[in-house]
């Protein structure tokens, strides 16, 4: 097992031999044989270990043993606790999410505050199966399907060649202590799942099948590789990239209107999947203002520019804005226009200009998420509105109703934004000064 180890991380270039490895250690059999596999290496090691506050004295017990492994060893122990629960309600992502997120943000920080090269996690050949498998079950395109890569940027994954029941193996010889998360054990994860329901099923078929799989989803890699120079060089004829912004031309896109194997894996880093691809070649297609929003950007239609932006987290978002030039500082506003009016001025159609009489409305103005109970006066209606009854009367979905944000001034909604102007504040014969907002 060390040689296979030792090869595995020279093979793939993982770690050099005077590199600083801070080797992540939750307790359980596979991270305490990584550990143990580190330690007879002879590498310049650390050990970080996150407690998730999630099984009580468990995880207590759990850290207790990590710590003892570091002190016997004389390396150098990091520790966290994390409320992990709290923070998974309050950001609206599974407890697995959670988890996750706060402990790769977590090992990042550490590794650069405490000069080492590279954080080493424990994943297995088992665990790489039964990702591409989940991922087969969910839908994913060709990168879902190539399984978990060695390394990714400063993380690396030395434990990949190795099968379940090969640390098991080693595990007992070597006499390693470690903790078993009860949780592995239910089938209510999807994981779980997969790893006591079908994986078995398919060693009847073939005993080697997590290797199959394995090999199957490195056959995939390299695929990928190909696929994603050919989309890359896509990518360059039709998107550009000016400061922050990203955007792509839709008539050079329309060539491709009918391949949803191009389309996928172009606006696959900006979250499109299959439930929204249909959406997107909408867009391409469609009018200004035509939008959708996935997990973690917003794409909208702008004359021929489809405008890609990463969405921050806007369980909070809330802009105090005092003047004008505070306005024009707003990330998605693109630009703040005052200007006077006459008979003759041309207000615009789209949804993403906003055209208000600029003497109705009075600093500081608001932009904040929506809220249960919000009203307004739709422009060209003399009653108001719930917010939620004209958010269903469009149709949108439960995603892109939670991104819908609004302008407010004195507690009164002036705009619903990238949707439509308060009748209140309409431009009207006795305007004098028009105020244009464009996100």
């Amino acid at each position: 097992m060390l040689g296979k180890f030792l090869k595995y991380i020279e093979d793939n270039r993982l770690a050099r031999k005077d590199d600083r490895i801070l080797i992540a250690v939750s307790g359980g059999i596979d991270s305490m044989v990584m550990a143990d596999l580190f330690i007879r290496s002879g590498y310049n090691t650390g050990i970080i270990h996150c407690n998730f506050t999630l099984r009580g004295n468990e995880s207590d017990m759990d850290e207790e043993l990590v710590r003892t492994l570091a002190t016997e060893n004389n390396l150098p122990f990091f520790t966290k606790k994390f409320n992990t629960a709290a923070y998974a309600e309050k950001n609206g992502i599974s407890i697995q999410m959670a988890a996750r997120k706060l402990r790769y943000e977590w090992f990042e920080e550490i590794r650069i505050n405490n000069g080492y090269d590279y954080v080493a996690v424990a994943h297995n050949l088992n665990d790489s199966a039964e990702t591409l498998l989940i991922n087969l079950t969910r839908g994913t395109g060709i990168a879902g399907l190539a399984g978990i890569k060695p390394s990714f940027k400063k993380i690396i994954r030395p434990l990949l060649f190795a099968t379940r029941n090969s640390i098991e193996e080693y595990c007992s010889l070597n006499n390693i202590s470690y903790r078993e998360d009860k949780s592995n054990s239910e089938t209510k994860y999807a994981r779980n799942k997969i790893r006591h329901r079908v994986l078995p099923v398919l060693k009847e078929i073939n005993p080697a099948a997590e290797f199959a799989i394995s090999e199957t989803a490195e056959r995939l890699s390299l695929t990928y590789k190909v696929v994603n120079e050919y989309i890359d060089e896509i990518r360059k004829k039709t998107a550009s990239v000016k400061g922050n912004k990203i955007f792509f031309y839709a008539n050079r896109l329309k060539q491709f209107i009918k391949n949803d194997g191009v389309l996928f894996e172009l606006f696959r880093p900006y979250g499109i999947n299959s439930s929204t691809l249909k959406s997107l070649k909408k867009i391409i297609s469609g009018d200004t203002g035509k939008q959708v929003f996935t997990q973690t950007h917003w794409l909208v239609k702008d004359r021929e520019k489809i405008l890609v932006s990463e969405i921050s987290n806007q369980e909070n978002i809330s802009y105090e804005i005092n003047n004008l030039k505070e306005l024009r500082a707003i990330p998605f506003i693109k630009s703040v226009v005052r200007k006077k009016y006459s008979s003759d001025y041309k207000i615009p159609a789209d949804n993403l200009t906003a055209c208000i009489d600029f003497e109705k409305i009075s600093f500081p103005i608001i932009i904040r998420k929506w809220r249960s109970g919000d009203f307004f006066y739709p422009l060209g209606m003399n009653r108001k509105k719930k917010l939620s009854d004209y958010l269903i009367d469009r149709k949108l979905s439960r995603q892109d109703k939670e991104h819908i944000l609004v302008l407010e001034c004195n507690e009164k909604i002036v705009w619903i934004i990238g949707e439509r102007i308060d009748n209140r504040y309409r431009i009207t014969p006795e305007t004098k000064q028009v105020l244009l907002i464009r996100v």
